[in-house]
């Protein structure tokens, strides 16, 4: 199953289509005042806005039906074999496995009082974790191409099986989506996801709904790797209209001359839930650990990047990596963005903590099956 992995640094970017009222976006919102029960999504990239009109790109006027729309869920979480459009990207996907997620949003938290920079004040403790579901979905690799410059198809690395390496394995095509992102369908096609790992994760049984259901290997492959695959913290804060949200994820340990180097891999979203628009121009992270020291990255854009966000394109996402040389730490910083009067504003990063896992047994690889 080599073949299903890419060995280089995953630096992915994520992009969406626009929200509308009531959970649903409005390139989808609109689809479904037009046809009820039959679930459309655009080609190339294209997105229909509120007064029927397609994009100014004339390559675009294109739909292609999915399937049948089901109503999202307001409580409950979707089975295995869920099949969904996501409603901030607009790809196809189908759940695989939930997580149990820990959501510390600062919009909605008790204000704190302004202190010092350092750890503990910024620390999660600060804001009280609320349960949220997440889950582990495959991307159809169809859609690949048409969200690649905005849209995250690497969000999971592992690092390689080689003590000394510092190699990174992705697995192109799975992905992290909460509950709200989740936008369900239905389809009578017995293959309706195009993905590697989808025959032999998933296998179709007309009895059952969904009709897609698990096989030993993905609960095989998920009890191996669970300690690399599980969402356990997000964080969220808003500044000025733009929503950060980060999610970290443990990586594992390796030792080089007698040195011990933790990794963590962390997904950052950015969302423009207002209608001016902004560019991305700077990064200011800070990154404590556990021995001490605290470190100071600062350089132009994300991965290579200075996303516009505006509110055709109003979200973007890209995955990074961090190693300390203590089993924990915390990240934190802020965001430098431009108007396009020239002005600059500052948005905050939301602290997260860097933890270990207690129970690390095996080291992580993305060819356990």
């Amino acid at each position: 199953m080599a073949a299903a992995f890419t060995a280089r640094r995953c630096m992915s970017l994520l992009g969406p289509l626009r929200r509308g009222g009531g959970g649903i976006p409005g390139s989808l919102s609109m689809k479904l005042r037009q046809a009820p029960t039959a679930l459309l999504r655009p080609l190339c990239g294209c997105r229909l806005r509120q007064d029927r009109t397609f994009s100014s790109r004339p390559e675009g006027k294109v739909l292609e039906m999915v399937g049948v729309f089901e109503v999202p869920k307001q409580q409950g979480k979707y089975e295995t074999g869920q099949l969904f459009l996501h409603s901030v990207f607009g790809y196809r996907g189908i759940v695989l496995f939930p997580w149990q997620a820990r959501l510390y949003d600062r919009d909605v938290a008790s204000p704190v009082s302004e202190k010092s920079e350092t750890p503990t004040a910024h620390g999660s403790k600060e804001v009280k974790g609320e349960t949220h579901t997440y889950y582990q979905v495959l991307i159809d690799v169809r859609d690949f191409s048409h969200i690649s410059h905005r849209s995250q198809t690497e969000a999971v690395t592992f690092l390689a099986n080689h003590d000394d390496s510092r190699a990174l394995y992705a697995i192109p095509g799975l992905d992290y989506v909460s509950q709200e992102d989740i936008l369900p369908y239905k389809s009578t096609d017995q293959v309706p996801i195009q993905h590697e790992l989808f025959e032999r994760f998933l296998s179709y049984d007309q009895t059952k709904v969904p009709p897609f259901v698990a096989r030993d290997t993905l609960h095989a492959w998920q009890a191996k790797n669970h300690p690399w695959l599980e969402l356990s913290d997000v964080h969220r804060e808003t500044t000025e209209n733009i929503r950060v949200t980060a999610i970290p994820f443990y990586m594992g340990v390796r030792e080089a001359q007698n040195v011990h180097e933790y990794w963590w891999r962390y997904c950052i979203r950015l969302e423009n839930l207002g209608g001016e628009v902004v560019q991305l121009r700077e990064r200011h992270w800070r990154i404590f650990s556990l021995l001490g020291s605290l470190d100071t990255v600062m350089g132009r854009g994300v991965v290579g990047k200075e996303p516009v966000l505006s509110k055709e394109q109003p979200a973007f996402q890209y995955s990074s990596h961090v190693s300390l040389n203590a089993s924990s730490g915390h990240m934190w910083g802020t965001f430098c963005f431009e108007r396009l009067d020239g002005s600059h504003f500052d948005v905050r990063i939301p602290p997260f903590s860097l933890e270990s896992n207690k129970d690390e047994k095996t080291p992580p690889s993305g060819l356990h099956w």
